[in-house]
């Protein structure tokens, strides 16, 4: 609450009827009635804390992997608004990285350790050639499991691999706030969303303000406001990062772009994306603030949108932009 209402006198500073509205917008947020989120898919695979949730559909499986950062449901948001649950019906079965909370024991296993502790057993237990979906650092970590383990396909959304392409000012805001959060981490063994959130708002803070003065306009009981209360409750909500994963983020992958200049190890050697062996698509969105277009690994076919990092996943517009081409790629790489 203190950094948004630091962020709100610094975006609204000339107008005061801005952050009247952007006040009201947060207050109806606070006091809107939650609807229950859809069932959890079923598990069919576990590897320490981490767990695979099978959406069903005849087709081959696909394995989702979400970031770190925030809960996997961003791509299971609600009943009507679910891309596996869709992709389910087009010839795909998709499958979910539920990456669970970590503990202060995981103190070290950092993002690497992610992918070689708990996602490529997963990859294992499914007994079959699996595409690979990655979204956010999500798509990271999926880049280095398809260079450790075959896969059909892999299909980058939003995902960051050249950390130099963010605006050196946001890197440098994100190693700041590491800096001043570590001694805390350091002594809890974890990175609370929290802090992250707080790095992930500083990012583009104009947004921030907007969405909530847009919301106070909103008829409560609209499909809308309710589809802005679940992606704020997403948004806000999740477990902490491990501590070497912070560290690891803040500090090889802001600070010093260990992936972008081939430094990052995964599985015993580097992680080369001009190497992998399967066909790749590459989703980039010139509007994203989060994880900008210029972030992303320069390899694979690309699909370049005008949509926000979220807003391309779950918002209006999703469907037609990513939903159907995604899934239409998907059938053309098992068949290449």
């Amino acid at each position: 609450m203190p950094l948004f209402l630091q962020l709100l006198r610094s975006e609204t500073a000339t107008s005061p009827d801005r952050r009247r509205s952007a006040l009201a917008g947060l207050r109806a947020y606070q006091r809107a009635d939650r609807r229950p989120r859809p069932p959890a898919a079923s598990v069919v695979a576990r590897a320490g804390r981490a767990a695979l949730r099978d959406y069903g559909g005849a087709g081959p499986p696909v394995v989702f992997v979400p970031s770190l950062i925030n809960p996997p449901h961003v791509l299971d948001l609600s009943e009507s608004n679910s891309l596996l649950r869709w992709l389910a019906g087009q010839g795909v079965r998709p499958l979910l990285v539920d990456w669970g909370s970590p503990g202060p024991e995981e103190r070290d296993l950092d993002i690497a350790g992610h992918v070689e502790a708990l996602l490529l057993p997963l990859l294992d237990a499914v007994g079959e050639p699996v595409a690979l979906a990655g979204y956010c650092l999500g798509g990271t970590m999926a880049l280095a499991a398809a260079m450790r383990n075959p896969v059909t396909g892999l299909a980058l959304i939003a995902a960051p691999w050249r950390f130099s392409g963010f605006p050196q000012q946001g890197r440098d805001g994100q190693i700041a706030l590491w800096r001043q959060s570590a001694p805390a981490a350091e002594a809890m063994g974890l990175f609370p969303i929290e802090l992250l959130q707080t790095g992930f708002w500083r990012l583009d803070p104009a947004r921030t303000i907007a969405k909530f003065e847009s919301f106070a306009s909103m008829d409560p009981d609209s499909a809308q406001a309710q589809g802005f209360v679940a992606l704020e409750d997403w948004a806000n909500d999740g477990p902490p990062l491990t501590l070497a994963a912070g560290r690891e983020l803040m500090e090889s992958f802001f600070g010093e772009d260990a992936p972008g200049r081939g430094e990052w190890r995964v599985g015993g050697g580097p992680i080369d994306p001009s190497k992998l062996a399967c066909p790749v698509l590459n989703v980039v969105s010139t509007t994203d603030r989060i994880v900008p277009a210029a972030s992303a690994a320069d390899v694979g076919e690309a699909i370049t949108l005008g949509l926000g990092h979220v807003g391309m996943v779950v918002g209006g517009r999703a469907r037609n932009a990513l939903w159907e081409p995604l899934a239409g790629w998907l059938s053309q790489a098992r068949h290449s």
